[in-house]
């Protein structure tokens, strides 16, 4: 979220860390990937670039006013590209007086940390960005005059991604979020989202909320249209053989499944045949019932199809199955009067 800070002292929250895929592109996640990609885009329109910052100051940025009224933007980043970026897009858009400072952080990942300074020269720049309305008070949501286009829609959405955002990799579960501090905002970029009939959600995490689309037809739709093509090709190529994969797994599975009822059924019907045989004798039985029990137990692994095309005249697998069935039926009458006092 977008916060004030006076006379330097800052009321800023600290910025939460998107969760990333621990299996990587390279030695990337495959959010930093496709963040690199998207930082890496360039000659958009005017008013694409000015959506595009809006929404990186707006997600990442501090408003530092000094005590003789110098307005300045502080925007924090941990990605170098990304940063880059910030500062091209203040320079061509704002035309105002950029720093970047880098920061090497002592604990935990002692990764570096961007801030990127964007001197202003007064609240006309603040509404500009769609930071602040007329009146000098925090616009909620999105401003309006910032998404009036397509375009400037999608590039609003690509800020948002490259300052809050994170994208699972595709081997593993499907699922893109952006996160906010601000309930307003979060509900303004997933109407957003929406205008694309993406199917975008809000969620609460701690005190953190959260933009997600969970639908992988969703999510390649969105990383398309921000514009990281190729993280959206190795997105669909894992996708593909992720699904031609599971569907081998399912047919497999099927079969497997299939062959397990198959035997289980020749041995039950081995079963039955021997005990009518130990007791009352296959001769006893009718002609048709008796030529299929000596067929089954000559050749116990054939399927009830092959035994059918062995008989004379030939017999479909259900005439087969009902054969056996009336086979069952006498072993289990037979069983049940041994049974009986």
């Amino acid at each position: 979220m977008f916060d004030i800070e006076i006379s330097n002292v800052s009321i800023r929250t600290p910025r939460f860390e998107p969760r990333t895929s621990s299996k990587g592109v390279g030695k990337l996640s495959f959010s930093a990937v496709t963040k690199e990609e998207l930082a890496r885009l360039s000659g958009q329109k005017s008013c694409c670039e000015l959506a595009e910052l809006a929404a990186l100051v707006r997600m990442d940025g501090t408003l530092q006013i000094s005590a003789n009224q110098q307005y300045a933007l502080n925007v924090t980043t941990e990605s170098a590209p990304v940063a880059r970026k910030i500062f091209r897009l203040a320079k061509d858009v704002l035309k105002r007086p950029v720093d970047i400072v880098v920061r090497r952080k002592l604990r935990l990942r002692k990764n570096n940390s961007y801030l990127v300074k964007i001197y202003l020269r007064g609240l006309e720049d603040l509404q500009n960005l769609g930071l602040v309305d007329d009146e000098g008070q925090i616009y909620p949501g999105i401003a309006a005059s910032l998404i009036k286009r397509r375009c400037d829609q999608k590039a609003y959405l690509r800020g948002a991604f490259l300052a809050g955002g994170s994208i699972n990799n595709p081997e593993g579960e499907y699922h893109l979020e952006i996160v906010s501090n601000d309930a307003q905002h979060a509900k303004a970029l997933c109407q957003l989202v929406n205008r694309f009939k993406l199917g975008a959600k809000v969620s609460m995490r701690k005190h953190w909320y959260v933009v997600y689309i969970k639908e992988s037809e969703h999510i390649v739709e969105f990383i398309g249209f921000i514009g990281a093509h190729h993280a959206l090709l190795e997105f669909e190529n894992v996708r593909v053989l992720k699904d031609v994969r599971n569907q081998v797994n399912r047919l497999v599975n099927c079969e497997t499944a299939n062959l397990d009822k198959i035997v289980d059924a020749a041995v039950r019907q081995l079963e039955n045949i021997q005990f009518i045989a130990d007791t009352i004798g296959l001769q006893s039985l009718p002609p048709t019932l008796r030529e299929m029990a000596e067929l089954r137990l000559e050749y116990s692994d054939a399927s009830l199809k092959e035994l059918g095309e062995m008989l004379r005249p030939k017999v479909g697998k259900s005439g087969v199955n009902h054969r056996m069935r009336k086979i069952d039926e006498l072993a289990e009458r037979i069983r049940n009067q041994k049974v009986q006092p």
